[in-house]
């Protein structure tokens, strides 16, 4: 989900901003296909909007008589943020993968949950009595306000209960696959279906296609393990059409499949030659030979073939996939055996000979590369973690005795498990991951450092993990990743390492001792991307939390270079910068440091008047510093400002109570300094 908006350089016109936010208001209160998932967590959110909808058009009235204070504009300006991201999420919901958005309730349910608590902090400086608003809509706001701040998480447990059935009847499956018994409980299997919408053969055949659309979306993020889930809820819905609705309704969806034919020498003779005279569904046909499949598997780009085709393809010399063109990240051939018992299930309905499994898994054991898992990823229930663990274990074993090829596909799988919950993080270390991934940072191999350490970062949201990790005497190798790195994304990806380790007090004190983790820190704030910048501004912020470490930021020549960054529109962590400074100027060597910049305090100026609420709060805290304990020097050029008082009084009335209550200190040392200069310099 996209972060609130925050506007740093000013608003936009008032008119023009509510006239946006009762279109996209409008536009969420007139959703006419109300999706059977999210019921009640979409329509309480219209609900919501349509009362916000009623103060924005009395508001709008308000504007063409008298302007509208600050604060009134910054909350306007959040609750089209969030409107606008409700308007997404709902669109989603309607349009998107019905079964998709099922396996991902819990997280759906969560973004309309922050949605709502967001909704609530914008709420929270709308001054309501400085505006000219009726009886009726003040107390409905007021009532909205009370409710978004009570709001909890609502999760629909039916909703749930259906997710968990439809994994585990595909786990079932998958684990049973046995020769002669099929899908199991194909009436459970329908009426599930039904439950969240799916009552017809085209209506299944349109969230297949939603499906195989988000299999391409997420081929290039979310890994193997999302795409082989994917898969097997494609696997799992295609039996409604065959097996459950009518036949007479299906119709074929994989047209393009008959248009590439790439020979192969080794067809199945005797199933070809009986289904001539049957139709073969597409998606039980391979896309290479188009011949029905004996033992289908999915490639790292997320499609099925037919395991003999695939590795002719394969080792002829090819590394992409024949039907998307993606080029595959490893080879690794995983079973796709919910697809393999439909195909069983449907030879035995038609009298087509076909290859046992127990065949298919002997004559499958002796083609299969060193580095293939057969495990099925697909849900959070227990037969899931197993295979999870399973899959960890095998990985594990990789990293320990595989070649680099072997390794660096390994990091990799473990990079992409570990980034999808925690669960997975738990298991992964149990595995014993944690100390071959440090060891692999190490390497020579840019490609294996990369996922060595974005694993270890994964890893480390997990806190246990982040004991462990520090536990197997980490920092050492990921400071030499943060200095001298591979790639810039390996050393921004250590650095935001060093900020997750170090979100433990003890840690901070470990990680500061090192002589060279603060030094690459400050390094990386000079020359890494914009994302690396702000893992290193973090960072350096959570170190200097404890005292000892401020002084090594100050001496690695941090000031000068956060100084720089707050106009360094490109790199855009103008918030984080000013944290980092503030902390800063605690103690005498960084106050010192600081006052030395001729240029800081109009910049200060300027964040705020147009800084964000936490921008102005840190702006003031160094103005404030830099005046008080022999800033004889600042308090002169603040006033001789034309800005700087006015910005002061708003901050006064507008802002927040920390900020407010240092805007007033900060006016009363003016004041006293205003009384000493010459009538002529400017009070």
């Amino acid at each position: 989900m996209e972060p609130p908006l925050m506007v740093s350089s000013g608003f936009l016109p008032a008119a023009t901003l509510l006239e946006s936010l009762i279109l996209v208001s409008d536009e969420v209160a007139s959703v006419e296909k109300a999706p059977l998932l999210q019921r009640k967590n979409i329509s309480t959110m219209m609900r919501r909007i349509r009362l916000l909808s009623s103060l924005f058009e009395e508001i709008q009235e308000q504007v063409q008589k008298q302007p509208l204070p600050p604060s009134s504009m910054l909350c306007l300006t959040e609750l089209y943020s969030v409107i606008r991201r409700v308007k997404i999420l709902i669109e989603s919901s309607v349009q998107g993968s019905l079964l998709w958005n099922l396996m991902q309730t819990e997280s759906v349910s969560n973004q309309f949950y922050t949605l709502v608590k967001e909704m609530g902090r914008a709420l929270d400086i709308l001054p309501l009595s400085l505006l000219d608003l009726t009886a009726d809509t003040k107390e409905q706001v007021e009532l909205l306000h009370k409710q978004a701040r009570r709001a909890q998480l609502y999760v629909d447990h039916i909703e749930a209960q259906t997710r968990d059935e439809l994994i585990r009847t595909a786990v079932i499956n998958s684990v049973r696959n046995q020769e002669s018994k099929g899908f199991v409980d194909l009436i459970r299997v329908r009426d599930s279906l039904s439950s969240i919408g799916l009552n017809s053969p085209a209506q299944v055949e349109e969230e297949i296609s939603k499906l195989e659309a988000e299999a391409e979306k997420q081929a290039g993020t979310g890994g193997l393990v999302v795409v082989s889930n994917i898969n097997s809820l494609i696997s799992l819905i295609s039996i409604s059409r065959t097996a459950v609705f009518s036949v007479e309704e299906n119709s074929t969806t994989h047209e393009d499949l008959k248009k590439r034919k790439v020979p192969t020498s080794n067809r199945q003779d005797q199933s070809f030659s009986s289904c001539v005279a049957v139709s073969v569904p597409d998606e039980f046909r391979c896309p290479i030979s188009l011949d029905l499949m004996n033992d289908p598997v999915i490639v790292a780009s997320g499609h099925t073939y037919d395991r003999s085709s695939i590795a002719q393809w394969i080792n002829s010399g090819h590394h992409t996939c024949p039907k998307s063109g993606q080029r595959l990240i490893h080879m690794a051939l995983i079973p796709n055996y919910a697809l393999r018992s439909l195909i069983q299930q449907w030879c035995q309905e038609n009298m087509i000979p076909t290859t046992s499994s127990s065949e298919v898994e002997r004559s499958g054991s002796k083609r299969r590369s060193s580095c293939e898992a057969a495990v099925d990823h697909i849900s959070v229930t227990k037969a899931a973690a197993d295979a999870v663990k399973m899959m960890a274990e095998f990985l594990v074993g990789k990293l320990a005795t595989g070649s680099r090829d072997i390794q660096r596909q390994a990091a990799y799988e473990l990079r992409l498990l570990a980034k999808t919950g925690m669960d997975n993080r738990s298991i992964i270390a149990e595995a014993g991951a944690i100390p071959f991934l440090v060891t692999l940072l190490g390497s020579p191999d840019s490609r294996i450092q990369e996922n060595a350490v974005t694993a270890l970062l994964n890893l480390s949201i997990h806190e246990n993990n982040k004991m462990l990790i520090m536990a197997a005497g980490a920092i050492g190798s990921i400071v030499e990743v943060l200095q001298s790195g591979n790639t810039m994304e390996a050393r921004e990806n250590a650095a935001a390492t060093i900020f997750s380790l170090s979100i433990i007090g003890e840690h901070k004190a470990i990680i500061g001792a090192h002589p060279r983790a603060i030094p690459a820190l400050v390094r990386l704030l000079g020359e890494g991307t914009t994302a690396g910048k702000r893992d290193a501004a973090t960072a350096l912020f959570n170190l200097a939390l404890f005292n000892a470490n401020r002084g090594k930021v100050i001496l690695s020549g941090a000031v000068p270079l956060l100084i720089d960054l707050l106009t360094d529109d490109k790199a855009g962590i103008t918030d984080d910068a000013l944290a980092v400074l503030a902390l800063l100027l605690g103690c005498a060597q960084g106050l010192e440091e600081i006052r030395r910049s001729r240029d800081l305090v109009p910049l200060l100026i300027d964040l705020l008047r147009f800084g964000s609420s936490k921008g102005k709060e840190n702006a003031i805290t160094l103005l404030l510093g830099l005046c008080k304990d022999g800033g004889e020097e600042v308090a002169p050029r603040l006033l001789m400002n034309p800005f700087s008082i006015p910005s002061l009084q708003r901050l006064t009335a507008d802002g927040s109570l920390k900020a407010r209550r240092k805007a007033d200190a900060l006016l009363r040392i003016l004041n006293r300094c205003c009384s000493q200069i010459p009538i002529h310099a400017g009070c």
